[in-house]
């Protein structure tokens, strides 16, 4: 896969199988086996599913998959995490700017507020 690190990160956290498998290895380590047990899908399948999360390198396993334990990889989460937490500032100085210039408006005395769905109260 050539995409760049984060990009295969987020497409492997698209599905909801791996996200699960994300967040039981967040508490422990586990084998496939043991990954397997809740779904309605073979032990391959849900190799399948390890294998993408180890192409991004959110897990990781040794040479002999089935026994040995896979090991959720933190450090790609702080990836994601310093990803989003740059988006997330600008948003809120964007908003707090915005804040800024509706505080310096005229009094709003006589005309409807604007409640945050959107009616008129």
């Amino acid at each position: 896969m050539s995409a760049d690190p984060l990009s295969r990160v987020f497409a492997a956290l698209a599905d909801p199988t791996r996200r699960d498998m994300v967040a039981r290895l967040a508490s422990s380590d586990a084998t496939v086996g043991e990954l397997a047990q809740p779904y309605d899908m073979s032990v391959q399948a849900v190799s399948k599913h390890l294998r993408v999360l180890q192409d991004a390198g959110l897990v990781s396993r040794t040479t002999d998959a089935r026994r040995a334990p896979v090991q959720l990889e933190a450090e790609v989460l702080d990836l994601m995490t310093r990803w989003i937490e740059r988006y997330r500032r600008q948003a809120e100085d964007r908003f707090r700017r915005l804040d800024d210039v509706l505080d310096g408006l005229p009094d709003r005395a006589g005309r409807p507020e604007i409640a945050t769905n959107g009616e008129a109260s």
